[in-house]
């Protein structure tokens, strides 16, 4: 019988140098998405599927995020004596979105050595992986599909977006075949970050994944790949060669909305299109936009 997944683990050990001199003090999953960190979205989105029992990666200066997620005493005692319940919900509903756990990559070694550091955690059962600098819109499902696909396939599954092909040296890429199942492929191979002309197809891996546990020891065995880094990508590409032992990979096809906050240009975008979707901020930022994009075409 196939055991409901309950663990999503959310690599957050990252440097965030994109992001200097914002990040120099502050992790980059801090930094706010409208009124709320980028890294409360992703454990949101973790909750809404069900995964309740949460280890973040973290790493040195990461106390922010734990904190985040913590019990502010001082802060709800001050609201709950001005009468100021909105606040307070709001700030509560961080402290008692899930069952958090954190642990420390120590050595900078690749998303694939993080997601390694979740094997103790995780033990022998299935588990998804959420990274930080993708945003899924809540309003679009992804996650849901893949736990459903993992448990229909017993195998790993990854999320997949199209992308423009000049884009694809951005992202690892798979190599597919079709299934009988619409926006489900199998993945026969994975590439991390390819130059255009080698790239076995314009289908890039984003930060979903729902894994079995073998990984954890291919993982183990994974000798360091492009940049010096132990990458997931290869461990994936070893675990969809061996179908009999690992049960192979799959992609979900993902055609929903999706906010890239790991890039300056599109953290700005993610912004302000959440805010104008927002109904106590969009009927007041979405005329501005407009008059706004008007006068830089007079300019």
């Amino acid at each position: 019988m196939t055991r409901r997944i309950t663990k999503a683990v959310i690599p957050a050990a990252g440097l965030g140098t994109r992001f200097l001199p914002a990040t120099k003090a502050m992790p980059k999953e801090m930094l706010p998405v409208v009124d709320k960190p980028a890294i409360q979205y992703v454990v949101e989105e973790a909750v809404n599927a069900g995964l309740t029992d949460v280890l973040m990666i973290t790493g040195r200066n990461k106390n922010a995020l734990e904190n985040h997620f913590d019990r502010v005493a001082e802060l709800e005692a001050t609201l709950e004596r001005k009468g100021d319940t909105a606040k307070l919900e709001k700030v509560n509903e961080s402290t008692e979105l899930a069952d958090m756990h954190y642990v420390r990559q120590g050595d900078p070694k690749g998303l694939g050595h993080a997601v390694h550091r979740a094997h103790m955690h995780v033990g022998d059962e299935p588990f998804a992986v959420l990274l930080g600098d993708d945003i899924i819109d809540a309003r679009d499902e992804l996650l849901t599909r893949m736990l459903d696909e993992q448990v229909k396939r017993d195998a790993s599954i990854v999320a997949l977006l199209e992308v423009d092909p000049d884009s694809i040296h951005l992202y690892g890429a798979a190599a597919v075949e079709t299934t009988d199942d619409p926006d489900v492929v199998r993945i026969t191979g994975m590439v991390e970050k390819p130059a255009k002309e080698v790239a076995p197809s314009n289908y890039a891996v984003i930060g979903r994944y729902v894994l079995r546990p073998e990984v954890f020891g291919i993982l183990a065995n994974t000798p360091p790949g492009k940049g010096g880094e132990i990458q997931l990508t290869d461990a994936l590409m070893t675990m969809a060669g061996d179908v009999a032992g690992t049960g192979g990979v799959y992609g979900v096809v993902f055609r929903g909305r999706r906010y890239d906050t790991g890039d300056k240009l599109d953290y700005i975008k993610a912004v302000v299109q959440l805010a104008s979707d927002r109904d106590d901020l969009g009927p007041d930022l979405r005329p501005w936009l407009i008059e706004y994009a008007a006068q830089l075409q007079k300019d």
